[in-house]
């Protein structure tokens, strides 16, 4: 039970679109990433999932629009809708990930970008 400073963790690593996990509660884990680009449209079937954008800005696409999460903001993806986060102007965002253990990184989509382990930090 100690304080994780949230700069300090996102400092260990560089590498993007590839989520830490700093924390789990109940069933839930607590992941950091940092993105840059676009990502991959994919869809969580039976899981929510939501991003708190700690530095930068998101771009968060579904089919009928785009919607801007800025620093300080969160977005909750509903579990089945189709998304792709993605940055612009090169921009390195860093995100809060909050989303239940057994969810997919791409949901059913394999793609280069996918990861199926996330590094404790």
């Amino acid at each position: 039970m100690k304080a994780i400073n949230l700069q300090k963790k996102h400092a260990e690593f560089d590498k993007k679109w590839h989520p830490h996990q700093i924390a789990i509660v109940d069933e839930m884990q607590v992941l950091l990433a940092k993105l840059q680009g676009e990502f991959v449209w994919h869809a969580h079937k039976h899981e929510d999932e939501l991003f708190q954008v700690i530095k930068g800005t998101l771009y968060m696409q579904f089919r009928d629009h785009t919607e801007i999460v800025r620093e300080g903001e969160v977005i909750v993806v509903p579990k089945g809708v189709e998304h792709n986060p993605m940055t612009k102007d090169n921009e390195v965002v860093e995100v809060l990930l909050f989303e239940k253990l057994t969810t997919a990184h791409t949901g059913t989509v394999q793609h280069e970008k996918t990861q199926t382990v996330y590094p404790k930090i």
